[in-house]
């Protein structure tokens, strides 16, 4: 019996993702399949790659030494296959996260764009909060996320993809123009924020503590479409993306509200594992490249 490549990038991402459900889900197989892969393997080498006896895919000796060379065969694989222009279409099933503010903006012409130039792939989008997506791309279940900032954690890797401008705003029952956001402000008026699991929170921390400001009252919450909607119902302050909200200003929903201390913009990152050499990553990282576009509002406001 031969070693087979199937063979090698079951027993790969199985090593990797430490689980082989989820190795199975990103292979496109069924666990059984890949565990009977991962068996031949072990049965042409003679050795056991993976302690049975754990219940994380936890490599033996002889796994971690396979595991050096398993990833330069994969590389190889796949520069042949490049070279000789033989990657043919993609398919299979791709599994990403965006957040609440790319799923009502660019989102849509995105996805319209991926299935006609990738027609037999199955796309398997997922909405959520940027550290939770993370997350996600870290243990292996989405292959990529759009997210705001960059990621933190070790083995994700981050391509900023666009930026976000954000200004202060409330309801013209609450603050009127021409208003300026001081210290004071954030001493008298409810502050509506993002849920410690955004992407904005962080920055938005670094900001509070870079200008030695106090937040006595907040609202958190981890939707940004009732974030806006408790802001036009006069419940308090809030940083919104300018461009996202900027029908209900044009209606005198929202004001714009002067800041003593300007919020930078928030670079938006393109986030995949770093282990993970894929063509199925170049070809996404470059379509939401070309479509990604946070300067278009909300649909149902603009509608």
């Amino acid at each position: 019996m031969n070693i087979t490549f199937k063979q090698i990038e079951a027993f790969y991402w199985a090593a990797k993702l430490g689980t082989f459900s989820i190795a199975a889900e990103r292979l496109h197989v069924t666990q059984s399949s890949l565990s009977k892969r991962i068996a031949e393997l072990e049965a042409v080498l003679g050795r056991e790659l993976f302690d049975r006896g754990r219940k994380r895919a936890v490599l033996t000796e002889q796994g971690e030494l396979l595991l050096l060379r398993a990833r330069e065969i994969l590389d190889l694989k796949q520069k042949l296959a490049s070279d000789l222009g033989a990657e043919g279409p993609l398919s299979g099933i791709c599994s990403f996260g965006v957040s609440e503010q790319s799923s009502t903006t660019w989102f849509p012409t995105f996805m319209d764009r991926l299935r006609a130039r990738f027609p037999d792939l199955i796309a398997r989008p997922r909405v959520g909060l940027g550290r939770s997506l993370e997350r996600l791309v870290l243990r292996g279940e989405l292959d990529f996320a759009v997210i705001p900032g960059v990621s933190s954690l070790d083995g994700v890797g981050s391509e900023a993809v666009g930026a976000v401008e954000f200004e202060w705003m409330s309801s013209p029952r609450r603050m009127a123009r021409p208003k300026r956001v001081t210290a004071q402000t954030f001493e008298q008026h409810p502050v509506i924020l993002s849920t410690a699991d955004s992407g904005v929170n962080l920055p938005f921390e670094q900001w509070v503590a870079a200008h030695g400001l106090t937040i006595t009252q907040s609202i958190t919450c981890n939707s940004l479409t009732a974030i806006v909607g408790l802001a036009v119902a006069g419940q308090g302050i809030s940083l919104l993306p300018r461009h996202y909200v900027q029908p209900l200003v044009d209606r005198k929903l929202l004001v714009t509200l002067r800041s003593a201390f300007p919020f930078p913009p928030i670079t938006y990152s393109f986030i995949f594992r770093k282990d993970d050499h894929r063509r199925l990553l170049r070809e996404m990282h470059s379509l939401v490249c070309a479509e990604v576009n946070f300067t278009v509002p909300n649909a149902l406001w603009s509608a």
